[in-house]
């Protein structure tokens, strides 16, 4: 094995890793979310529409996370400077 094959395989674990613990948290961040969403909901439903409005606010935040998640494996896979052939 070279230390460029090396290297390759070590960006791909490291970007599934990153990609499982992205999804992970935010799987886990957008449940605890809507559980509160519906908690609230059920204990005011008068305020659905600030509920709703705050909940998908929050969502998107959460959400931001897996897409930094995807932002970095995609770094490591294609922009990893120590793979380049030459």
């Amino acid at each position: 094995m070279t230390d460029q094959t090396i290297i390759a395989v070590a960006s791909i674990a490291t970007a599934g890793f990153t990609m499982v613990l992205g999804a992970m948290g935010a799987a886990s961040g957008e449940s605890r979310v809507a559980t509160a969403a519906m908690d609230a909901l059920a204990r005011q439903p008068d305020e659905a529409s600030s509920i709703t409005r705050t909940l998908f606010v929050s969502l998107a935040m959460v959400e931001s996370t897996a897409i930094f998640c995807l932002v970095i494996a995609l770094i490591v896979l294609f922009a990893n400077p120590f793979t380049a052939k030459g």
